[in-house]
């Protein structure tokens, strides 16, 4: 239900004013420039001071809406050390709002250790919400799944990407990744070899921006498709896995099943790798040995 000051026509026309003392955790576009929320432009335009990830990227941002605050950086490399300065800043009665190259800070971007030590501190802060390129690609998806977890990036060491994915594959849930290009293939290799492979799997590519590419596929077909298709090599992607087939359940492959058919596979070949894992696990031998080939078949991890 609308409170009396959302729906007030007065208070609806005014700006919003970034108070001192308060952090501002700004969501940018993600792509599209207009998609930047009007509450965002007035804490932009107000605040004492505006934390970005790199600098050149936002003040392209802040040059589109004529705001003349130079930004100051704030990236994975400088965050430990620069939050004891935005601390300061706060202390000293300075507004400070914080953004990211693009989306919502703290989410798979810098972010998280300044809000940490802002609220040890004991300042306010405040989300400024707008575009998210999750919820963009989730709403698109069309999925099966009634709900979703997040992953963000996969780990990029075979082993620790295929325990993290083996925790997540029995989940009923449609699976969220970010990924880069050039990682793109290996990812949906890993994806399909720790997964049931008939899983439906969104391409989402450059959400917002004039080359968005969205496509839906077999999880089996998706790391030929990222090979052979020159756009694949370009761009930011996010990755929808949707739920398991219904009734098909999973592979029934455990963690400790996978580690130690890992460890074979780095010694044997595939089918005597499944041959073993089978006798010490009692799964199935046909099941061990299209993980062990799909593993085989993962392109260069790089």
């Amino acid at each position: 239900m609308a409170s009396e000051e959302t729906t007030d026509p007065a208070l609806l026309s005014r700006a919003f004013r970034a108070e001192p003392g308060a952090l501002y955790v700004v969501a940018t576009p993600i792509g599209n420039l207009r998609d930047v929320t009007l509450r965002a432009l007035d804490i932009l335009r107000t605040a004492d001071v505006i934390r970005a990830e790199d600098t050149r990227v936002s003040a392209t941002l802040l040059a589109r809406y004529g705001i003349a605050t130079r930004p100051r950086a704030l990236h994975a490399h400088n965050e430990a050390r620069e939050s004891d300065a935005v601390v300061r800043d706060l202390a000293a009665g300075r507004s400070v709002a914080l953004m990211t190259d693009a989306g919502t800070p703290a989410l798979s971007d810098p972010g998280a250790r300044v809000v940490a030590a802002v609220v040890r501190a004991g300042h306010r802060v405040v989300p400024i919400p707008g575009a998210s390129a999750v919820a963009a690609a989730v709403s698109i998806a069309g999925l099966e799944a009634p709900r979703f977890a997040f992953i963000g990036f996969l780990p990029p060491a075979r082993k620790a990407r295929a325990e993290l994915l083996a925790l997540h594959a029995e989940l009923p849930s449609a699976l969220v990744l970010y990924e880069a290009p050039h990682r793109l293939a290996t990812t949906l290799a890993a994806l399909a070899a720790a997964l049931d492979p008939r899983r439906t799997v969104v391409i989402a590519r450059e959400l917002t921006k004039a080359f968005e590419t969205i496509v839906r596929m077999p999880l089996a077909d998706a790391a030929s498709w990222a090979v052979s298709d020159v756009n694949a090599a370009r761009g930011e992607f996010v990755v929808i896995v949707d739920a398991p087939v219904a009734g098909t359940g999973t592979s029934g492959v455990t963690l400790d099943a996978r580690r130690l058919l890992d460890a074979l596979a780095d010694e044997l070949p595939p089918a005597r790798a499944a041959r073993v894992a089978a006798k010490v696990t009692k799964l199935p031998r046909d099941v061990l040995y299209e993980q062990a080939l799909a593993a085989r078949r993962k392109p260069d991890e790089g």
